[in-house]
């Protein structure tokens, strides 16, 4: 499968189930089948990030830092109005931190820091699920949040196309924090060779300074 098979497919919704299946396996996580299809419904919503944020009157998109909508969130009166937004919360935090990890370096809070928001906000929404089922599926999410992100991290590897500037920003996050899937990106993309024993990623022998300025500058 190509990785621009994203903008071919005619149903979206059967590509990342397949997708979502293989990194589950791939990963090692199991995953009950209503956990799974909320997963894939998740990744068909977001195949417009504009559908990460709200819209104001004029439809113009409302980043708000994390810490913001919980404080949104904790002061909602209605539990299924708080439940909704704690939802919202820990959807955002899933595929930012799956799709978008490199983005975050850039910020001033970091990917830890959406795990751990994500996961609670998914395990709010089960304590205030009505039905018992969504009380299964937002614990599930809570409890192996960290590990979901991997899965969908191995998806958008499949299906994001790198430019160049992309892997040098990618290739300046591994330096300062030697993210191991920024690693891989770059090891696929031949700006990083295989690391040899008794190497850690940080040395500078195993960088390939001229590949990452030719590959800048192509």
């Amino acid at each position: 499968m190509s990785k621009n098979s994203i903008t071919l497919v005619a149903q979206p919704q059967a590509f990342f189930r397949e997708l979502l299946v293989q990194a589950l396996k791939h990963q090692k996580v199991p995953t009950s089948p209503d956990t799974e299809f909320y997963l894939v419904n998740l990744l068909n919503e977001f195949i417009s990030t504009d559908r990460l944020y709200a819209r104001d009157q004029d439809g113009a998109a409302l980043q708000q830092p994390l810490a913001l909508m919980l404080k949104q969130a904790l002061e909602v009166p209605q539990p299924s109005a708080r439940g909704a937004m704690f939802r919202h919360i820990g959807d955002v935090s899933l595929y930012t931190a799956g799709f978008f990890p490199e983005s975050l370096s850039r910020k001033l809070v970091n990917l830890q820091y959406y795990v751990e928001v994500g996961g609670a906000a998914y395990t709010k929404v089960a304590l205030l699920a009505a039905q018992e089922n969504q009380r299964r599926i937002f614990e599930e999410l809570g409890h192996k949040f960290g590990r979901f992100v991997e899965v969908l991290a191995e998806i958008s590897d499949q299906t994001t196309q790198r430019t160049e500037r992309d892997l040098l920003r990618i290739y300046e996050d591994w330096k300062m924090t030697h993210n191991p899937r920024a690693e891989k990106a770059l090891k696929r993309a031949g700006m990083i060779g295989p690391l040899a024993k008794g190497t850690s990623p940080a040395d500078p022998a195993e960088i390939s300074t001229k590949r990452v300025i030719k590959k800048g500058l192509r």
